[in-house]
């Protein structure tokens, strides 16, 4: 589908299209169409469904300029979502079935997430599950070996909620544990003594939109990547908030973390209990938590297995070589 729209009368061009066209830019990774520009016309073209919430962002972002409004990234961003929003509403209403991450358990689905053609599938039965409790349950907990999926799974599912305009903001925490070793003073200001914890997630993230794009989110607080000890004190609201590495979290650190769920928010919680780097293992907070909440209504657990690892092959060897002297904490 091809739409030609024009800058409104008296709608100053850069106000609505951004410096550089940036707002443009936003929008072309956000509702995947094709945009081009040229003086005060602007050509949108892709899938019909895109391109007319395309413009009908243009046409808000009209309105807000046309009142001679400087429009922030943020704001842009929330028409983005508010647009997507409406438009869910109305699949509803109609009795059209939703897409992607909420439609029915598809072991064929694919998350779509910003880079192209970079749509993520689960590859075992046990991953479809995990999107299969994700989709159904607004607190998930998913433990499992190294390589199995956990992590990479849940920022695809965040992602393809963000896009989707499920949700407002992705939020991404870990413990900062050191893994068995005492690395001593780190130089650098307190983000980059903290960097190292969270790269991991920054990996994750990378693979699933470009650099610009990434950036463009963590400057807008779309995208939070941050340690534990950041979210005391927050509530969060319209967002997916993942729990890495949680097997090393302490039992106050998880009910810290598990009471910052806020309005139409999910949680994901993930980890292995095998890895735990706590002085006492029988401190995790992942397996206090899970033993006390197993029983809870709209709480999901998934256990991914050795079989589920989807890393280099010889990660699934390495794991039943070390699994025979490492007993597994139950967790059912």
């Amino acid at each position: 589908m091809n739409v030609t729209i024009r800058v409104p009368r008296g709608v100053d061009r850069v106000s609505l299209l951004g410096a550089a066209d940036r707002n443009l830019k936003m929008i072309r990774e956000a509702l995947g169409v094709n945009i081009a520009a040229r003086d005060d016309v602007v050509h949108l073209s892709g899938d019909e469904e895109s391109v007319q919430a395309a413009r009908r962002v243009f046409e808000r972002l009209g309105d807000v300029a046309g009142r001679s409004q400087t429009l922030s990234r943020r704001e842009v961003l929330g028409v983005i979502a508010d647009v997507a929003a409406d438009a869910r509403t109305m699949d509803e209403m109609s009795g059209e079935p939703d897409e992607g991450l909420l439609e029915g358990p598809d072991i064929n689905g694919r998350l779509s997430v910003y880079s192209p053609g970079r749509g993520v599938t689960a590859r075992s039965i046990n991953q479809q599950h995990y999107l299969d409790a994700i989709r159904d349950n607004d607190l998930v907990f998913c433990t499992g070996p190294a390589g199995a999926g956990k992590t990479y799974l849940a920022v695809a599912a965040a992602v393809h909620l963000l896009r989707a305009g499920r949700v407002r903001k992705v939020v991404l925490t870990r413990p900062a544990v050191e893994a068995g070793e005492k690395l001593g003073f780190l130089p650098g200001d307190l983000q980059a003594k903290v960097n190292p914890y969270l790269r991991p997630l920054f990996d994750a993230l990378s693979d699933m939109m470009d650099y610009g794009t990434l950036k463009r989110f963590i400057m807008n607080d779309v995208v939070e990547v941050a340690p534990l000890a950041y979210m005391r004190g927050r509530t969060l609201n319209n967002a997916v908030i993942i729990l890495d590495e949680a097997q090393n979290t302490s039992r106050v650190q998880m009910k810290m973390f598990l009471t910052r769920i806020g309005e139409r928010s999910r949680a994901i919680v993930v980890g292995d209990p095998t890895q735990t780097d706590l002085p006492d293992a029988r401190d995790s907070g992942l397996i206090d938590a899970v033993r006390r909440l197993r029983r809870t209504p709209g709480i999901g657990f998934v256990a991914l297995e050795k079989v589920d690892i989807v890393r280099h092959h010889l990660v699934q060897r390495i794991v039943e070589a070390y699994g025979e002297d490492e007993p597994r904490e139950p967790l059912h």
